[in-house]
C-alpha cells in the first residue's frame, strides 16, 4: 500500500472515531466490528448519486475481507434491506439470482460471514428483544465493494452486518423508531 493510501485510511479511521455519523453504520457497529480490521479503502465517486445513504463524492470508506468470528451467539448489527426489484438492495440476490419479497424472512450477511456463498440458502437464527426467528441467507452485504450501481450506490457494508428484510424485523417485533441499526445476536441454525 502506498503512503498516500495509508494516510487516507488513517484519516478515514480518525473521522469514523471522531464523527461516527459521517460513515455508513453507527458507533455501535464500529465497536462490534473491532475484531476485524479494514483490509483497504474505497473512495466515493467523483460525482454524487442522490439518495439518503449513497456514497459521498471524495469520501473514503474502509473495506473488509473479514467479519468477527461466528459463535453460538454472534453479536451483530441488523439493518433493513429491501430485497425487491427496484429496492435498496441493488442487483438480484447473489445466492439465487432472484429478487425476494419483503414478506420473506431473508438476509444478506457481511462478506466474511457470507463466506463466498457457503451460507447460501441456509437458515440463521436471529435473536433480539427476547425472541428469535429463522431467516434464509440469500445475499452478501458486500464489505469490499460499493458506491456503484450493483450496490445501489451505497458504501461497503461494515463487517458485522445482518441486512434483513422487513419480515424479519416484524417477526422480532422491532418497529417504528427502533428500525435502523439494531444490536442483535445470530447463529447458524
Amino acid at each position: 500500500m502506498s503512503t498516500a493510501s495509508l494516510l487516507a485510511l488513517a484519516l478515514a479511521g480518525l473521522l469514523l472515531v471522531t464523527f461516527p455519523g459521517l460513515c455508513a453504520g453507527t458507533a455501535a457497529a464500529h465497536r462490534l466490528a473491532a475484531k476485524c480490521h479494514p483490509s483497504g479503502s474505497l473512495e466515493g465517486p467523483s460525482t454524487g448519486h442522490v439518495c439518503g445513504e449513497c456514497c459521498r463524492p471524495g469520501h473514503v470508506y474502509p473495506t473488509y475481507q473479514c467479519s468477527p468470528p461466528v459463535s453460538a451467539s454472534t453479536r451483530a448489527v441488523m439493518t433493513l434491506n429491501n430485497f425487491e426489484e427496484g429496492g435498496d438492495g441493488g442487483d438480484p440476490s447473489e445466492c439465487d439470482g432472484k429478487y425476494h419479497l419483503n414478506t420473506e424472512r431473508v438476509v444478506a450477511l457481511s462478506t466474511g460471514w457470507y463466506a463466498k456463498g457457503k451460507r447460501c440458502s441456509k437458515n440463521i437464527r436471529i435473536s433480539a428483544k427476547g425472541t428469535s426467528v429463522l431467516a434464509k441467507v440469500v445475499d452478501e452485504c458486500d464489505s469490499l465493494h460499493g458506491c456503484d450501481k450493483p450496490h445501489a450506490f451505497q458504501p461497503p457494508c461494515e463487517p458485522n452486518i445482518v441486512d434483513a428484510s422487513q419480515a424479519v424485523w416484524d417477526a422480532l417485533g422491532i418497529t417504528g423508531d427502533e428500525v435502523g441499526d439494531y444490536p442483535i445476536t445470530w447463529s447458524d441454525a
